[in-house]
């Protein structure tokens, strides 16, 4: 426990989701239940769509005038349990469960007085399972600390990545299969030798090492996980093209980094990738399709990519917003829970009409 003026820190330790080295499962439900009972927080913010909302439902049972807030920041039904289970049994099976999945999100977000999003498309997806009291938060960058202003001459050699006059691809951020940092591999190796591209991989992940196995031989380096912000913003201003496999991004803050830092995207079509990348400022394919990456991957960096790079860094221009972000957040999203909680008061609903999973 860290108390620095009205800062409160609680840490509670818990042990990591088996196969993954970036996934932590709190068990200690005590622990935590202890904490809000002693503290008696007036809203409690929820990013986590397992355990921990039903901390916060059941700790609004005793303690009525708890304001809950969920932040739906993952599409789990997507990334957590499709994506895997297709993986392991097929799309049928995958389908089921991932029915399943929107099923105990509805169950588990319309418990909550408001529920903020970070695109569109999730927040028809909460409309659609009943939840209306949803808001649209916008992230930002800071144009200041990402920018082509960082860009070092010497990254590419400092790396051990020949100079052969071709694009310097770049990914920045977990290396593991919801992420699919497999596809950019695939991807690279169906790309023309005469392109001349290399590719940095920046980041830590379970798939690491067998990607740098697969690599063995390419111009790719595999230099991990970069915790000086300072470093990432001169890797992304040092390279070319940021590219990225994932489907399920909610938001896509490393593709406002990269534009940021004056680079084009080249992802798929799906999730927040299609909010945050327009036509015009890079290409997108079909998810899990690496030779439509690699062709995009061609054409944008021998078609207009001068234009490409203009438009990516007057997008970044319009997500410095930061400040704006936590102000949204405090006086809007915060606001419209409290609301909703009066309101739930008033009606003389102080707990909710069904019992809540017992976490306890």
């Amino acid at each position: 426990m860290t108390i620095e003026g009205r800062t409160i820190l609680a840490e509670i330790g818990s042990g990591q989701v088996w196969g993954s080295p970036n996934y932590r499962w709190i068990s200690r439900n005590d622990a935590v239940f202890a904490v809000l009972r002693e503290y008696r927080p007036d809203i409690i913010e929820s990013l986590c769509p397992w355990v921990l909302p039903w901390i916060a439902i059941r700790h609004r049972w005793r303690f009525p005038d708890t304001a809950l807030v969920a932040g739906y920041r993952t599409d789990f039904p997507n990334a957590h349990v499709y994506r895997v289970m297709r993986d392991l049994a097929g799309h049928a099976p995958a389908s089921f469960f991932r029915n399943l999945a929107y099923g105990y999100a509805a169950l588990t977000y319309n418990r909550f007085d408001r529920v903020y999003t970070l695109n569109r498309e999730a927040e028809r997806m909460l409309h659609g399972l009943g939840q209306t009291n949803t808001g649209l938060l916008g992230l930002g960058v800071d144009i200041d600390q990402f920018s082509p202003d960082h860009r070092d001459p010497g990254f590419r050699a400092a790396l051990g990545l020949p100079e052969t006059g071709g694009p310097l691809l770049i990914y920045a951020g977990r290396i593991d299969n919801e992420k699919r940092a497999d596809m950019l591999v695939a991807m690279f190796k169906a790309l023309p030798a005469d392109l001349g591209a290399a590719m940095v991989l920046v980041g830590d992940g379970k798939l690491r090492p067998q990607l740098q196995e697969e690599a063995r031989g390419l111009p790719i380096a595999f230099p991990g996980f970069e915790a000086d912000r300072k470093a990432l913003a001169r890797a992304l201003a040092s390279s070319d093209i940021y590219v990225s496999g994932m489907a399920d991004e909610t938001f896509g803050i490393s593709v406002l980094e990269a534009q940021a830092s004056g680079l084009p995207v080249v992802g798929v079509a799906s999730g927040a990738m299609v909010e945050r990348v327009p036509p015009d400022a890079g290409l997108l394919g079909p998810a899990g399709d690496t030779a439509a990456m690699a062709a995009n991957v061609v054409r944008l960096w021998r078609g207009d990519y001068a234009g490409a790079r203009q438009r990516s860094l007057t997008l970044a221009n319009a997500h410095n917003r930061w400040q704006h972000t936590f102000e949204q957040l405090i006086k809007e999203e915060y606001t419209a829970a409290l609301q909703a909680r009066d309101a739930r008061r008033a009606r003389g609903f102080g707990l909710p009409t069904r019992r809540a999973l017992d976490v306890s």
